[in-house]
């Protein structure tokens, strides 16, 4: 079954014009009104070449992203990349070729490498996850756990580890969770207060809801959920809400396991049966992988 989101759904315009305005904005951070260090001790026309070189083994992610920090330092630098995103990535495995100005590599390095490092993280821990559930049929998920402002990065990353995106943000899916349920008094009457919502706006967008347990569940599926969220539930328990699920004879909800998920527990709670499962650690928590950039 394929969910709603599961896909990087941005068309390439738009992801060069996010590419864009993320470095400008990291370098404006950085660089200000000039890099010091670099501008008093490296001669003006000084040339030069170099690697950016992975230090372990990885997914690569970001190195479009790396090409534009590169380029919006200066445009003549030569970029040379020999792997593409989402290719595996070797210890002392060369990513990128860097030719000319010395001053314009190393104004670029820091930036560059804190973009294709974190990205290059999320890919291969996503990778991780992706793996360890192999053969189960089941979509390993992000969430909105990113860092404000990288999302639409975080989540590339995400898709060139193997994995897929939820939603964006708050603007293109409708998720109740426990506060929502809360403050609408109740699953039915939440589900059905955003499906009329979605009438008075003439839009089409999937219903997710929140459940903690299988008397939830079935307040869901009452309701007519497009979208369920097993959160925090037991494997037996998810088990058997995928049984109850199965059983239905109406078009059957997308049932997601959310919460607690980790490396050693991911491939039990993919053979629960449930379709999708999100993990928050793929962005919230991630560890750079370990690049460097090296001049000759």
């Amino acid at each position: 079954m394929e969910a709603e989101g599961e896909r990087f759904a941005m068309s390439e315009e738009g992801l060069r014009e996010k590419i864009s305005e993320a470095v400008r904005i990291a370098l404006e951070e950085d660089v200000r009104d000039g890099d010091i260090t670099t501008l008093w001790t490296v001669r003006e026309k000084k040339q030069a070449t170099a690697e950016i070189v992975s230090r372990a083994h990885g997914v690569a992610a970001g190195v479009d992203v790396a090409r534009e920090v590169f380029r919006q330092v200066d445009s003549l630098l030569s970029f040379k990349p020999l792997l593409s995103d989402g290719d595996t990535l070797a210890p002392d495995e060369v990513v990128v070729e860097l030719s000319g100005s010395a001053r314009g590599m190393l104004t670029a390095e820091r930036v560059a490498l804190n973009f294709l490092q974190r990205m290059s993280g999320i890919a291969s821990l996503t990778r991780k996850y992706v793996d360890a559930c192999d053969g189960t049929g089941v979509k390993i998920l992000d969430t909105r756990k990113t860092v404000p402002g990288l999302r639409v990065l975080d989540k590339y990353a995400v898709s060139k580890g193997g994995g897929g995106n939820h939603r964006m943000g708050l603007f293109d899916m409708v998720l109740l969770k426990e506060n929502h349920i809360e403050a609408a008094d109740g699953i039915g009457p939440a589900i059905a207060a955003a499906r009329s919502g979605m009438q008075r706006a003439g839009r089409q967008v999937m219903v997710e809801v929140e459940v903690e347990d299988l008397a939830g569940l079935e307040d869901a599926l009452a309701a007519g959920a497009d979208w369920i969220m097993l959160d925090n539930m037991d494997v037996e328990s998810m088990a058997k809400a995928v049984i109850r699920v199965g059983r239905d004879g109406k078009k059957r909800p997308i049932l997601e396991a959310s919460g607690n998920i980790s490396l050693e527990n991911v491939r039990a709670v993919a053979q629960s049966g449930v379709d999708v499962i999100s993990v928050g650690a793929l962005t919230h928590s991630v560890s750079a992988l370990d690049l460097s950039m090296l001049i000759h």
